[in-house]
This record gives C-alpha cells, structure tokens and sequence, in this order.
C-alpha cells in the first residue's frame, strides 16, 4: 500500500516536471515569434508588429498546452519525457493535488505560477505604470508614422482656421481691458481708489481658467472643453456689455476671463496632435499670429468705435449703452465664430488612443487621411492602418458620492472630485525626469510675461502721462472776469476761472470739459443741459441759481462751495461721457494699432526660421534682444520715440512668445500636455498682475526703476531658456 502512494506521489511529480519544461519551451518558441516581428518592423517599418500585438499577449497569457493541440508539428518543443504520456493521468490546473505542505503555503510576495501572467492586483504601482510608460513610447513612434501618412493638407489648414479663431480671442480678451477701462470707469462712475480693478480681475480669471481647463482637456478631451470655455467667455462677455453696475460688469468680466483662460493651452495642445514632426514648428509658428490678428482686431475696433461717443443710445436717465459698450459685442464675435466652427470638427484622435478608444482615434485618423488624399486629387488612396498601438490604462481609485444626495452636491463633488485630479496630474510634472525642465520653463513664462505685460501697461501710460503734461500747460487761465446777462452755449475746455462772477448769465446746451471755477460767484443764473466732464466749482457760491437737466451735483461743487436759495430739477444721472471727436482718444488707440502691427514681421521671421535655427536659440536671443532694447528707453522724451520704442519692443518680443509656445507644447507627454501648458499660462496671467501693478505705479515717477526692472528679468529668463533642452527632434509622448 505504501509502495502504491509513493509511486502515486513520484508520478505526481514527474507530472509536474514535464508541465513545467513543455511551458518553458513554449515560452521560448513565443519569443523568437515576438523578435521576427520587431525584426520585420524595423526593417520595413510597417505595422505588422501592432497589428498582431493582441495575438501575441494572448499567447504570453494562454501558451498552448503539450498535449497534441499546440506544437503538435514542432520537433523542437517535443520531449523524450512525453513519449508515452497518458492524457488519463495529466494533472489540470485547478484540480486536486492533495493537501500542500506547510512549506508551499508560505508564498514569497507577489510569486505566482509558471506561465500566468501577474494581475494588475498583484503588480505594484509603479510595475503597472512603467509598462504604461513603454506602450506610450511605443504609440509616439507608431503615431508618428501614421500622421505622415496621412499627410499635410486641408484638414490641417481647417482645424488651423478653427483653432486660429479661438485663439484670437484670446489676443482680443487681453487687449479689450486696457481699452475698455477708462470709459468704463467713466461711465460707471468708479472712484479711483476702486479704479485698475478691472484689468486685475480678468487676469486672475485667465489665470484660474487656464489652470482648470488646461487639466480638464486631459481628462474629457481637447474639442469638448475647448467648445465649454470658449461659450463661457462668449456669453458672459455679451452679458457684461448690457449690466449697469460696476460690481456685476467685474464679476461678467472674470467669468468671461474664467472662460477664455483655457483657449491658449488646449489649441496648441490640439493643433500639435495633428501634425508631424518636421511641420510641428512651422506651423504652431504661423497659429501664433492670430492672437497678433487678435490685438490688431481689438486695436482697429477701439480706434474706430470708442471715440464716436454719438454710437449711443438710452433708456430714460438710468440705462446708458455708450459706444465702449458697442465695442465690447464686437469683441465678442470671434469667439462666437470659433464656437460655431469648432462644432463641425472631431476630437483630437491622439487623446482618444491615450484614454483607450482605438475605434473612434481610427475612424478620425482615416476621416484625416480621406480628406487630404481628396484635396489632392487621390481619393482611391486607401488608409493602410488597421491597428493602433493603446496604452496600458490605468485604474484610478474614485471616491462616490452616495446615491442619496441632492444634484447640486453632487455636481460640487464632482467639480471637487475633478480638481483633485488635475491637481495630481500635475504633481507629475514635478516629478522626476520632469522637475528640472519644468521649473525652467516655469521661470521663462513668468520672466517674459511680466516684462511683456508690464511694460505693456507702462508704454501707453507714459504717453498719457506726456500727452496729460503737454495739455495741461496749454490751459488757460481766467482772473476777476465779470460777465453780466451773456448766453453760453459753446464747449469750454482746459480753463481756470479765478475770483469770476457771473451775474443773470445762462448757460444752455453746453459742455464743460477740464473747466475749473476757483472762488467765483455765480448770481441769478440759468443753467440748462449741462454737461461737465472734469469740471469742478471750488469754493464758489450760487445764489438764486437754477438747474435743469445737468449733471452738477455735489461731486463737483466741492472745497466749501455753497449753494443758495437755488433749486435742481431733471438732474442727468451717471456718469456722462462727451468725448466728441476727441483728439487724444483717437491718438492713444492709433498707438496701440501702430504697436500691433510692428508684431506683424516678428511674427513672419520666427514662423520661417522655428525649424532653421531652432526653438531655444530663437526664444533666448529673442528675449535678450528684448531685454536690451529696454536701455533705450532712457532716450524717450517726446511722444515719437516712445511710439517708436514700442513698436521695436513688440517686433522684437513676439518671437520669444512663439518660440515659447511651441517648447511647451512639446516638452509634455499627450496625458499631461494640457495639464503642463495650462500651469505654464496660469503663471503668465499672475506675471501679468504683479507687471500692471509695480510698472503702473510707477508712471511718472521714475523711469530707473521700470527699465532696470524689465530689462534684468528678460536677460535672466532668456539665459535660463538657453538651456532648456532642444525639442525639435521629439515626437509627441
């Protein structure tokens, strides 16, 4: 009986044995199949590897049996110890081998059986996303190719087009602040120390946008946030040119801000998934210049509707929709125009194979494919790719919210839920091998925005400031006129009236700009449809005067005027803005259409030479020369040289900004490429707040501390950016 168990027991395990040696061998049988066929596509470069990749993972995970079914015909994987074996007396996986010893159970971490492949349970974390790293190298490679053989043609030019509008509204965004600002203000009634809000509020909503939607974009797509931010913006800025209140234009203006904050992240980011390699540069080079079209658009449309304040029209004394207001509806327009466009285009098929949709990334790269060959006149030129290299996809822990809860609970936790993973998406750019060059490109984007922005605002307040200076030593200066029973009915503009008095005058359907009354005493006057804009009574007194129909109230009689027996009737409302053919409105939007346009030839350089001389070459010295052309400002004394300097500081600029843009678009793998850009621009919008602030104060004062200031933080990113690392021969991870 015990010779029986024993012989029971070596059959057992000489059963083993020959389990074990048969999956060895198929093992080795199913890598020499895997090595012809990299061999293969190596060599021919064609997709037969990716093509036969789900066989091959079955064979890894499921190695045929030696039982007659698998390698039946192969001399190789036979042994002389399976001669004669009974099929009867084979021991199946899963059937009972008797009682394991105590030895068997004590299973070292994570061993698990010859030839089953680990589950993802088993596999740690950072197993599970180094396998997921090699996949995504793998797809670049693979991905590269297919774009290429899709070619460059009208479905590129269409998304360009597209995106190109989206784009240049965010150009339009930026600049509609500085132009809107003083009218609105004006118009609104905005005290100055609540004054500059304005600017600050939209770039803090940009700022916000472009972090959240640049994360979203990795998360729910490039189209689908692209189409939600750029409807925000639109709506919100239609809203913001209807409001009254000063309080709701800011917050219409920070939402629409909120929105337009996500357009510069996802448009490079979804431009760059459709282009091959050697187009990447050149063509991000040429999407750059329509957020220049964007400035120039802005500029054009300031110059040519804010200054005709008769553009206007009202609802009684309480509802006034002046010309500023006209212009912001039509800075709104190209953003409705991308909406509409950008509905007619598919998803980015490169973020579809990243999430694990292969069909829908296919169907789109062959609808690319289709619609190039057929611009070029080869419609019977077939797609030849049938299978697409997917990334490991990775399972993420989520917590639910209960079932039980209200929908405005649950849409918070999902809008918490989703900022938690955008925050830890981008703690992955922070990681290693990423933190170095991620830290440099940090410190370019904020070096180059807060010069650029700040001296943004500094140029055209400087010329203000001279323009303020030359207008207010051509004022004139009246003392101890008397004038009796005289009709005024003309404009008065930059005067002084010292010690006047003004007996039985009337003064009817006239304006009164830059007019102050210093100790003058007004008896018996008449005073009908009035309207004073930077006008003040100091220290005068009315006596037996009458208003009707003006907006001279108690902000404008200050420093102890007095007011007797008089009587104020119909008084205008608001703030009133008569700026009727105004020299300076006109001048100072000229200027800013003058510094647009000297963008134009920086802009056509960098798009021809992005590929010829490089991206950090071009972005460096463009940042130095810019930097060094500050120095000059010392010499701007008269209106002409700041002009001048401001449009050699533009031309100059706008390189390193196309350069930038297209080094982070490429220094980011496809799942945090959006995520990376959008952190990138948040900080060119805080850059942009700190730049208005600290140059805006000191207009008129010094000239030192600017120059110095803008001049040293250029030179210093534009060394740093010298050494971020060339990327122009990358493909997209």
């Amino acid at each position: 009986m015990e010779d029986t168990y024993n012989n029971r027991t070596s059959l057992a395990k000489g059963a083993k044995d020959i389990v074990k040696e048969a999956k060895r061998h198929a093992t080795k049988k199913v890598n020499k199949v895997v090595d012809r066929a990299t061999d293969e596509y190596s060599t021919h470069h064609n997709y037969s590897r990716f093509q036969d990749e789900d066989e091959d993972e079955d064979f890894y995970r499921n190695p045929p049996r030696q039982d007659g079914e698998g390698y039946h015909d192969n001399e190789e994987g036979s042994s002389d110890a399976t001669e004669g074996h009974d099929d009867e007396d084979e021991i199946y996986e899963g059937e009972y081998q008797g009682i394991p010893s105590a030895g068997d159970r004590k299973h070292k971490e994570g061993q698990v059986a010859l030839g089953q492949p680990m589950s993802d349970a088993t596999r740690d974390r950072k197993g599970l996303e180094e396998e997921r790293q090699a996949d995504e190298e793998e797809l670049a490679q693979q991905y590269e190719l297919i774009i290429q053989e899709c070619g460059h043609g009208r479905f590129q030019w269409q998304l360009f087009l597209v995106l190109g509008l989206a784009l240049m509204s965010d150009g339009v965004e930026v600049f509609v602040v500085g132009f809107v600002l003083p009218s609105a203000e004006t118009d609104m009634c905005v005290p100055n120390s609540s004054s500059g809000w304005l600017g600050s509020v939209v770039y803090l909503g940009m700022m916000v946008g472009a972090l959240f939607w640049g994360g979203m974009s990795d998360k729910v797509g490039r189209r689908q946030c692209l189409l939600i931010c750029m409807s925000t913006n639109g709506f919100f800025a239609f809203l913001s040119s209807f409001v009254q209140g000063y309080g709701l234009f800011l917050l219409c203006r920070l939402f629409a801000g909120f929105g337009i904050g996500g357009a510069v992240p996802i448009v490079f980011s979804f431009f760059a998934e459709v282009l091959s390699r050697e187009k990447r540069g050149e063509h991000l080079s040429w999407l750059c210049m329509f957020w220049m079209i964007g400035e120039i658009y802005a500029s054009a449309m300031a110059w040519a509707i804010i200054p005709h304040y008769g553009w206007s029209f009202s609802m009684g004394s309480a509802y006034q929709f002046h010309s500023w207001r006209v212009f912001v509806v039509v800075c709104a327009l190209p953003c409705v125009c991308a909406v509409v466009a950008l509905t007619f285009m598919p998803e980015s098929p490169r973020f579809y194979l990243e999430v694990g949709k292969h069909d829908e990334a296919w169907m789109i790269l062959k609808q690319i494919h289709d619609t190039n060959m057929r611009a070029r006149g080869q419609p019977e030129k077939v797609f030849t790719v049938n299978r697409i290299k997917i990334p490991k996809q990775l399972d993420e822990l989520v917590e639910m919210e209960t079932e039980s809860g209200n929908p405005v609970s649950k849409f918070f936790f999902r809008i918490k839920t989703e900022i938690h993973g955008i925050y830890l998406n981008l703690m992955k750019c922070f990681n290693y091998p990423m933190r170095e060059n991620m830290t440099r490109l940090a410190i370019v984007w904020f070096t180059l925005s807060f010069g650029y922005y700040g001296l943004s605002v500094w140029f055209p307040d400087v010329i203000k400031h001279l323009q303020a200076d030359d207008y207010a030593s051509k004022v004139k200066i009246h003392n101890n006129e008397r004038i009796e029973d005289f009709t005024f009915n003309f404009t008065l503009e930059n005067q002084i009236h010292k010690n006047g008095l003004f007996i039985n005058d009337r003064f009817i359907h006239m304006k009164l700009r830059s007019v102050t009354f210093i100790d003058s005493t007004f008896h018996n006057c008449y005073f009908d449809d009035v309207t004073s804009v930077g006008s003040f009574f100091r220290n005068c007194t009315f006596i037996e005067a009458f208003f009707f129909n003006t907006d001279i109230d108690e902000s404008k009689l200050v420093d102890g005027t007095e007011v007797v027996n008089s009587t104020f009737t119909h008084n205008k409302t608001g703030c009133q803005m008569t700026f009727d053919d105004d020299y300076s409105a006109y001048w100072v939007y000229f200027i800013n259409f003058l510094g647009t346009l000297a963008v134009l030839p920086g802009n056509i350089v960098s798009a021809l030479l992005m590929d010829k001389i490089g991206r950090l070459s071009m972005l460096g010295g463009s940042m130095v020369l810019s930097g060094i052309s500050c120095f000059f400002l010392w010499f701007g004394t008269s209106e002409s040289m700041m002009i001048f300097m401001l449009c050699l500081y533009n031309g100059l600029s706008i390189s390193a900004w196309n350069s930038l843009d297209v080094v982070t678009t490429e220094s980011f793998p496809t799942v945090r490429r959006g995520t990376g850009f959008g952190f990138c621009n948040a900080l060119c919008k805080l850059a942009a707040v700190l730049g208005n602030l600290i140059f805006g104060s000191l207009v008129g004062i010094t000239k030192a501390i600017p120059i110095l200031m803008a001049s040293s933080v250029l030179v210093g990113g534009g060394l740093v950016a010298l050494r971020l690392p060339d990327t122009r021969a990358n493909v997209l991870m």
